[in-house]
């Protein structure tokens, strides 16, 4: 005995609903998630005023630590915050197990005094953390192509 055949492969033409919903949902989870805040830390470092060529910026060729403070005083070290006394133990941990001299970077607001910046790089300089440098803003400069 055969049996009518009642199904058909493609009785209507393609549905495109579904796949647009999707697309539209896709699309609100990705601008949803774009607003999102960036994990980090918000710093305005100060800005490179002096005169001068590009060469005669400050840097260092060995391997270096960073430690950033905020406006409010607060110390970052390894995307954590530390105190005072954890921030001379990390220091003095990087020290032991690196193999070359290190330089401490200090990426400090603008809106922290002179006298904090100096305490951790001497704080760096009992560790036996010799150079510290401090971070700045880039300087822009136009080359002879760019207006």
């Amino acid at each position: 005995m055969k049996f009518p055949r009642n199904a058909k492969l493609l009785r209507s033409p393609f549905d495109i609903a579904p796949f647009a919903a999707v697309f539209f949902l896709l699309i609100f989870f990705l601008l949803l998630g774009a607003l999102l805040p960036a994990p980090g830390l918000a710093l305005q470092l100060p800005k490179f005023s002096i005169t001068g060529s590009a060469t005669d910026l400050p840097g260092t060729d060995k391997p270096t630590v960073a430690v950033a403070i905020d406006s409010a005083g607060r110390l970052f070290f390894a995307s954590q915050m530390v105190t005072e006394k954890q921030l001379g133990d990390e220091l003095k941990h990087a020290v032991a197990t690196s193999r070359n001299p290190l330089t401490l970077v200090i990426q400090a607001d603008e809106a922290v005094p002179y006298g904090q910046i100096v305490h951790i790089a001497l704080l760096a300089r009992d560790t036996g953390i010799n150079e510290a440098l401090l971070a700045m803003q880039p300087r822009i400069v136009s080359t002879p192509n760019q207006p």
